[in-house]
């Protein structure tokens, strides 16, 4: 949508100035990789000169799984390290993986975290092609994640050096709670989860967690919830800032 728009990578600059972000998603597909190649170029030199790191934001439901679908997205990442060789002066900071085997029947169900081994392998393959060429990989994640016995932890959190909590659906603009009950929620729920991730765990490379919070749950009462995330969690060592899903939200809500 971004790139679509007149003057819509100005539009994300000021929005990201205007809102204290420092670090942009920019979803990408095979095809609209090579069809904007143009537009994305453009884009990151505009986000560059404005301090903000550009992530490409690579999607699956199935790459867990050792074979095709594992090898579609590590020739997905494959073709941004491409596009950043092509392109070293507007070249993408990193990879950022939505890789979403819970969502199939067979995945579902509290406890069932059989999809985990791979999903862990998955990330340490993007994490073994990325980082040697100078990018950061980061995972999104669910809470069911968190939920699993210490190994299951340890794998998730030693496979990729930074993952990002879906924390959603927390709250909801007409649930009739204020301003200050909307921040205590999101913060006492990641504070639990940074709890829950890290317990028992002492190894020195375990990924440090962003929490995610989305427009739909907050309104215009987002950014102030961000903020007060920030001012909780900001001495934890394992936390490492916040996110918020999304900007073609943030769009759609002016429209």
């Amino acid at each position: 949508m971004v790139l679509a728009q007149g003057r819509g990578a100005e539009a994300l600059r000021d929005f990201c100035q205007a809102q204290g972000v420092d670090e942009v998603y920019v979803s990408l597909s095979a095809r609209s990789e090579s069809a904007e190649e143009k537009e994305l170029v453009h884009l990151i030199g505009i986000l560059h000169r404005a301090k903000v790191r550009v992530e490409a934001l690579l999607s699956s439901a199935d790459a867990d799984e050792a074979g095709k679908h594992r090898d579609t997205l590590l020739e997905h990442v494959h073709g941004v390290l491409e596009f950043n060789q092509r392109h070293p002066a507007e070249r993408f900071d990193g990879i950022h993986l939505d890789v979403e085997p819970q969502q199939r029947p067979e995945n579902k169900g509290p406890g069932n975290l059989r999809f985990l081994p791979g999903l862990a392998d998955a990330f340490r393959a993007v994490s073994a092609a990325a980082e040697p060429a100078g990018m950061t990989v980061n995972a999104d994640i669910q809470n069911k994640l968190l939920k699993g016995d210490l190994a299951q932890r340890r794998m998730l959190l030693t496979s990729v050096p930074r993952v990002t909590l879906m924390m959603y659906e927390l709250s909801s603009p007409s649930d009739g709670d204020s301003a200050p009950q909307k921040a205590d929620k999101a913060v006492k729920a990641s504070q639990k989860f940074l709890d829950m991730a890290y317990a028992g765990l002492a190894d020195r490379n375990l990924a440090k967690m962003a929490i995610a919070l989305r427009t739909p749950d907050y309104g215009e009462l987002l950014p102030q919830t961000l903020r007060a995330l920030d001012e909780a969690n900001r001495a934890n060592p394992h936390y490492l800032g916040w996110a918020r899903h999304s900007y073609n939200d943030f769009l759609q809500a002016r429209q």
